[in-house]
């Protein structure tokens, strides 16, 4: 992955000045352990590092079994332009067995379909490390940005992978279940100068894959009718939040939030305020609000559940609880391919959209904050609140987040566990853990300004616990969290 981060900053832009070239990488590991490197334009103008190791690098050599590390996703089929083949459809074509990628293509008509091909055609994927990501979002930051406004204005034809069922023509609606509203709302804060039911809107929203035609006429795609619907939930009863409040000695208040999905972000956060304990803080200048738990966390969480859930299972609304002990938030569908459970309990995955054109229209109402926030601000749960860390489950068909309130909170929820007997230092220290994924005894204890000895007795009760395995011996000594 470092290499072809490496290899990444060589490429070669274009001679034009209306276009950024992305600066990609990329690093073939062959069957016998040799490696080799591309870049874009290492030997030709234009050409894709993938196309120069495969195409021009290795045009007569066997590639079975090799393993391809690329800084982008390899485009896929359809999107470049007759007869060329796209970089997934060689990749599958010369029996490469794995594929690291490093972001996903930045256009949302055409994000994760690369993916998508490969997986489907049985090749391995995987995705590179988040801060690694985060080098390679940095280095591409003007064509990134130039990629998104291409996104409004191209009229070439995109890759015909469908990621969703509800990429396509909702045969069930009309261009009047729209929300003129929210049309007008979006239009302004994208900066598309068009408007509604315009042939500039027709083609725009098109091209976006949010409308589609039937029989000569525009009807609006699924995601489309998700996004600014005015009823949506007529047609997709599923595409809602189920709110519970429930408190000792109180029962149970409950609410079902609907409408567009652009709305619903605002619509819960609404809920929540009312509910949750808050005071009030005259310690500055300017009064403030305190949450009795985060709002930041909770919106971050609450908003990554309805941009990346699976809209396709019906029947599944999410559902968010807030109790005594703990907020919990359950979310349609398991982790998007190729990322694991693992990695989600972790806090560790790398930033892969279940739906792009959902996530590029919330981004551009500024709805979300940047790629791979919400992981970083729930790893900052122990130290900058001294909150636990959530418990992350899948619990078929629900991929489960439940944050516990304290420590005290955490202890009730995980009775009859070996968590449930750490005391709050003691949970600060396995969350630490949890994160590092591994570590050594002198990290734990520099981290906390830990004796020495108390640092010994935390990671020996850990171990006790079976909550971390204790690896090596003598100075090799280290701890690894025991993944549930």
């Amino acid at each position: 992955m470092e290499i072809s981060i490496g290899v990444m900053i060589k490429s070669v832009q274009e001679p034009r000045s209306d276009k950024t070239s992305p600066k990609v990488g990329a690093v073939l590991v062959h069957s016998d352990g040799t490696i080799e490197t591309a870049f874009r334009g290492e030997l030709r103008q234009g050409d894709h590092a993938e196309f120069t190791l495969l195409e021009r690098k290795n045009r007569s050599n066997p590639l079975d079994g090799s393993i391809l590390f690329a800084t982008l996703e390899p485009c896929a089929p359809g999107a470049r332009r007759h007869p060329k083949l796209g970089c997934a459809e060689r990749i599958v074509n010369a029996r490469i067995k794995k594929v690291w990628v490093g972001i996903e293509d930045p256009d949302p008509t055409v994000d994760r379909k690369g993916i998508k091909f490969l997986l489907d055609h049985g090749v391995e994927v995987e995705m590179f490390d988040a801060d690694l990501q985060e080098k390679i979002r940095e280095t591409n930051k003007r064509f990134i940005a130039e990629a998104q406004e291409r996104a409004k204005q191209s009229e070439e034809e995109n890759a015909f992978i469908i990621l969703s069922e509800k990429d396509q023509g909702e045969t069930r609606a009309e261009i009047s279940d729209l929300s003129p509203v929210h049309l007008d709302s979006f239009l302004t804060k994208a900066k598309l100068n068009v408007e509604v039911g315009t042939g500039g809107f027709n083609r725009i929203f098109s091209q976006l894959g949010l409308i589609g035609e039937k029989n000569g006429n525009y009807i609006p795609t699924g995601i489309g009718l998700l996004l600014f619907g005015s009823r949506p939930q007529l047609v997709y009863p599923h595409a809602l939040i189920r709110a519970t409040h429930r408190t000792t000695g109180r029962g149970e208040d409950i609410e079902t939030i609907d409408g567009p999905l652009i709305e619903q972000a605002d619509k819960i956060q609404s809920w929540y305020e009312t509910r949750i304990g808050k005071q009030i803080d005259r310690s500055k200048s300017e009064r403030q609000i305190i949450y009795d738990y985060p709002l930041i966390v909770f919106r971050e969480a609450i908003i990554n559940a309805i941009v990346h859930r699976d809209y396709d299972i019906e029947g599944a609304p999410i559902y968010f609880e807030i109790n005594d002990n703990a907020i919990i938030i359950k979310s349609p569908g398991a982790p998007v391919r190729p990322l694991r459970i693992e990695q989600i309990k972790q806090f560790s995955a790398p930033s892969l959209s279940r739906n792009p054109k959902i996530m590029y229209v919330f981004d551009q109402m500024e709805l979300v904050e940047q790629r791979g926030l919400g992981f970083q601000t729930i790893k900052e749960l122990p130290t900058k609140y001294k909150l636990p860390l959530p418990l992350v489950t899948f619990e078929d068909p629900y991929l489960v987040f439940t944050f516990p309130r304290s420590g005290e909170g955490l202890r009730h929820i995980s009775g009859g566990t070996p968590v449930s007997s750490l005391n709050n230092e003691e949970l600060r220290g396995y969350d630490f853990v949890k994160l590092k994924g591994s570590l050594t005894r002198k990290e734990y204890e520099e981290h906390f300004g830990f004796e020495r000895k108390k640092a010994e007795r935390h990671l020996k009760t850990f171990v006790e616990l079976g909550l971390v395995e204790r690896k090596g011996a003598g100075p090799s000594t280290h701890y690894e969290t025991i993944t549930t």
